[in-house]
């Protein structure tokens, strides 16, 4: 499955490098969303060093199928908008 980065997890004043929230293809609710709950996220750095990121899918976010990942290391501000493989 694909998904897209939309956004890093933040409050009205602070971001989490390490928590960030994706829009899965094909996801348009929340019961779809929770059944992705555990499943491997990867993120693969433009290039050519092609580092591969990986994190964790962790919960529903909202009503509307997004979901949050917590991941590994911290995901850059360039990857805001760029495709994750969910496996």
């Amino acid at each position: 499955m694909e998904g897209v980065i939309v956004s890093f997890r933040r409050g009205r004043r602070t971001q989490n490098m390490h928590q960030m929230i994706i829009e899965v293809v094909g996801v348009d609710t929340k019961e779809k969303a929770e059944k992705l709950v555990g499943k491997t996220v990867t993120w693969e750095t433009p290039g050519k060093a092609k580092k591969v990121l990986k994190g964790k899918i962790t919960a529903a976010h909202g009503g509307k199928g997004a979901v949050r990942s917590l991941w590994e290391t911290g995901v850059p501000g360039q990857a805001v908008g760029t495709k994750v493989k969910v496996e």
